[in-house]
């Protein structure tokens, strides 16, 4: 675990404490199981987004994509009976190419990451709007998948499978990102692409793998998220939760230069997000300021992952400078 792993751990320890002596109702069991839910939920995709940030890019269009992807889901199965583990795949299927699209524009046409997927953004809320005609996309009235139920919004041992998956898929990220050649070679663009190039590692593969491996996940989520709201209102769901990924990302350690992050990191950073939102709920804030506790904590991430790495930098050059000196004095 890294340094900046466990401060984060005891953020969220000291936070926990603050708030459970001001509401005990926040370690009680149904808010605690309705709190992991959200966690598992979000954390699907802030995991995606930090293999994006770990390139140095970033995908703005994660919200979209889940109210897109959420709406075909629920059409399919619902609308057109498509029996569910087949919607599941072609769901998934759709979002891998939009990942690719996103890739290959960046990396073929040389656009920048910002641009194109904020087009996605507009373009898939536009796609869903128009496929809907602006109406809610929802399950008939009365009928229920009793498996499909059972493996996204059941639970077992009191614990959301939404959280299980999370933690399975954290798991499966942690070893690729940090046990495997496919997380040095990302690392690697990360830091200095050009370098990564000239050493033979095929940045343009790697960089796209990346922005697909975040679609991957947020296909993922966008199929629990749409079982777990049972209806998808194409114009604000998924609203703003690219924002949530990226807050996660960077309060997780993944720094938004590029080539230094933790998957660990990252769940963690979803854990206090889901526990700042709690706050809130528990201690009557308006939740109008729900945002502004966001973007507190996105500035806070960013100021203390600036401070440390200027205090880094100056450690390593101050026994840069002693390893000189004492190269100097060292007899002849």
């Amino acid at each position: 675990m890294h340094k900046k792993d466990m401060g984060l751990a005891l953020l969220i320890i000291v936070v926990g404490a603050i708030v459970y002596m001001r509401n005990p109702l926040f370690l009680s069991p149904i808010n605690l199981g309705n709190t992991a839910n959200l966690i598992g939920l979000f954390g699907l995709f802030a995991i995606g987004q930090g293999f994006v940030i770990m390139t140095g890019g970033i995908d703005l269009s994660v919200g979209s994509m889940i109210a897109l992807l959420g709406v075909l889901f629920v059409d399919m199965v619902g609308r057109f009976g498509v029996p569910w583990p087949l919607a599941m795949l072609i769901t998934i299927g759709i979002g891998t190419l939009m990942g690719l699209a996103h890739g290959l524009l960046i990396t073929k046409l040389k656009m920048q990451p910002f641009v194109v997927t904020l087009c996605g953004l507009l373009i898939y809320r536009g796609v869903a709007r128009g496929y809907t005609g602006e109406a809610t996309a929802g399950f008939p009235f009365g009928v229920s998948y009793p498996e499909l139920e059972w493996l996204t919004i059941g639970r077992s041992f009191g614990i959301p499978h939404s959280f299980y998956a999370m933690i399975i898929i954290g798991v499966i990220c942690w070893f690729v990102l940090h046990r495997s050649v496919f997380g040095r070679h990302l690392q690697a663009v990360g830091k200095n692409e050009d370098a990564a190039r000239y050493s033979g590692v095929r940045t343009g593969l790697v960089i796209t793998a990346a922005y697909v491996t975040c679609a991957v996940l947020t296909s993922i989520a966008a199929i629990y998220f749409a079982m777990f709201t049972r209806s998808v209102q194409p114009s604000s769901h998924g609203n703003f939760y690219e924002l949530y990924a990226i807050a996660a990302a960077v309060l997780g350690g993944f720094s938004l230069r590029g080539g230094e992050g933790s998957i660990v990191g990252v769940i963690l950073g979803a854990v206090l997000l889901q526990q700042l939102q709690n706050l809130v709920n528990l201690l009557g804030i308006p939740s109008s300021l729900n945002f502004a506790v966001m973007g507190g904590v996105i500035l806070a991430g960013v100021l203390a992952d600036q401070q440390f790495n200027r205090y880094r930098q100056k450690r390593r050059a101050a026994r840069a400078l002693d390893g000189l000196g004492n190269v100097a004095a060292a007899p002849s």
